[in-house]
């Protein structure tokens, strides 16, 4: 039954609409496996070498041990953002005689094949197959591959079950975002060593080799809880119903807001059911580690804040920066039909303002745990929340208006640079340079927290002022409202 399905899905791959394109995208995502795979394969070659060299005076095996843990928080998040769902077009099957298990088991093996869970293997393998068994043994070096390979399947199987939750509950990809997170905040703030912990599990393991069975039990545990709910969601009639609550699924906190609460709600579920606009959104939580590099405590003590000032704007903005730039373009294929529907052009602008602000909100309310570094970054960061949602949201709308390329949904999120261009960064710079230059004039009279509140009273003007700024861009839109139609349509 494995090869029919295949054959069917070679079949739709070679009969697709966009062939060319598909075979082009193929390719080069081939060749990109291929170079990360013989990267991964050297580096697991000379892994030994490397942390000799990068770390002289520790252990190999703690630095190695460390590693693994690191490596695989690292590769969860990777995954969340790149790994893609496998697909199988169910429906066609549901009233065949063809087994329910049969389906459930194809989409889980066909899972198995990604590249995501080669590169572990063949980047820890060596290593242990030459210095943990030459240390403790051949079986403990076994031992140490039963746990890579838990590990990574472990990752693999967990990711496909939080996507296929998210769609309907976005808190579950919230979550897993968070606990990463916070993981490598409790080691940054050297409140838990997760090196340390890593290398305790692992050197138990290399004493009692036994012990590296229990692994085991996490990758089979969440392959279980994966089956159970791809066969739970199997039946036609559970599809249907699916489909029809989902349709109803409604954000009570939004119900305040009436007509803009509920074009918000369509847009949220516009954006959790299509992957190319999940990716830029989950990539944009992802951004918001950016201020780890770029929050340096040198900077905050001495009150050099441009640099703060800079990271702040894109953490608390780049949601909106990739995302809100092609706005308009995202509903490109329905556009006609929203502008014949008796939908007032000022409540849908409302209606992309309200969803920025829910969308940076949000994102600034994680950024205050950045004052664990310093309590100057809680004014920096709300500063620049207030210049974002203020000025920064106005300016993106405006210029929406001039962008008239459609966003195919339909496409994958992988080398999807539709609508991208040179004008997207030509649109960025006064979002990002107009705060600066706002700040430096205080900065050179030595007062950088007056410099820093300018930034805020600045945004706080443009949000007092909203429905100036809303009128400006609702007669923008309506002017232009034919010539973007035009555009959708080539």
């Amino acid at each position: 039954m494995y090869f029919v399905f295949l054959r069917h899905q070679w079949k739709q791959f070679w009969r697709g609409r966009n062939l060319a394109g598909s075979i082009i995208s193929k390719i080069l995502l081939g060749f990109m496996a291929l170079y990360f795979l013989l990267l991964a394969i050297g580096l697991g070659f000379f892994l030994k070498e490397l942390i000799t060299q990068t770390f002289p005076a520790k252990n190999p095996v703690f630095i190695f041990n460390g590693f693994i843990a690191y490596y695989f928080m690292v590769d969860f998040v990777f995954r969340i953002q790149f790994q893609e769902l496998p697909t199988l077009s169910i429906v066609p099957y549901l009233h065949l005689p063809v087994r329910k298990n049969a389906l459930v088991n194809f989409l889980n093996l066909r899972a198995a094949f990604s590249v995501f869970n080669f590169i572990p293997l063949l980047l820890f393998l060596p290593f242990c197959f030459t210095e943990i068994a030459g240390i403790s043994g051949k079986f403990a070096a076994a031992m140490y591959a039963v746990v890579i390979f838990s590990l990574t399947f472990f990752n693999n199987y967990l990711v496909l079950y939080l996507k296929r939750k998210s769609v309907s509950k976005v808190w579950y990809l919230v979550v897993a975002i968070a606990v990463p997170a916070a993981f490598f905040a409790l080691e940054y703030f050297k409140i838990i060593s997760i090196a340390e912990g890593a290398n305790w599990v692992l050197r138990s393991i290399a004493v009692h080799p036994l012990r590296g069975f229990i692994f085991l039990i996490v990758p089979m545990a969440i392959f279980i809880i994966n089956s159970a709910y791809l066969r739970s969601n199997l039946y036609v009639e559970e599809i249907s119903k699916k489909a029809r609550k989902r349709a109803a699924t409604d954000y009570p906190f939004l119900n305040r807001f009436g007509k803009t609460g509920e074009l918000v709600a369509l847009e949220i579920k516009l954006i959790l059911r299509n992957k190319r606009t999940k990716s830029l959104v989950s990539f944009g939580l992802v951004f918001m580690f950016y201020g780890f590099i770029m929050f340096k405590e040198p900077d905050l003590v001495n009150d050099k804040f441009m640099i703060p000032i800079f990271a702040a704007l894109f953490i608390t903005g780049n949601v909106i920066l990739g995302y809100g730039q092609l706005m308009f373009g995202w509903q490109g294929g329905q556009f006609d039909g929203l502008l014949a529907n008796n939908i007032d052009f000022k409540t849908f602008i409302k209606a992309k303002f309200l969803l920025f602000n829910i969308f940076m909100t949000f994102v600034t309310l994680l950024s205050f745990l950045y004052a664990f570094i310093s309590w100057k970054l809680i004014p920096i960061i709300f500063a620049t929340y207030l210049f974002n949602i203020g000025f920064n949201t106005s300016l993106i709308l405006y210029l929406a208006s001039y962008r008239r390329q459609r966003i195919d949904l339909s496409r994958g999120a992988m080398f999807n640079r539709q609508g991208s261009g040179f004008s997207q960064v030509l649109a960025a710079i006064p979002m990002f340079v107009l705060p600066l230059i706002i700040f430096w004039p205080f900065y050179y009279l030595h007062k950088p927290f007056a410099g820093v509140a300018a930034i805020g009273l600045f945004g706080l003007a443009f949000l007092l002022t909203r429905n100036l700024w809303l009128n400006i861009i609702t007669n923008k839109f309506a002017q232009q409202r034919y010539k973007i139609a035009e555009g959708f349509r080539e």
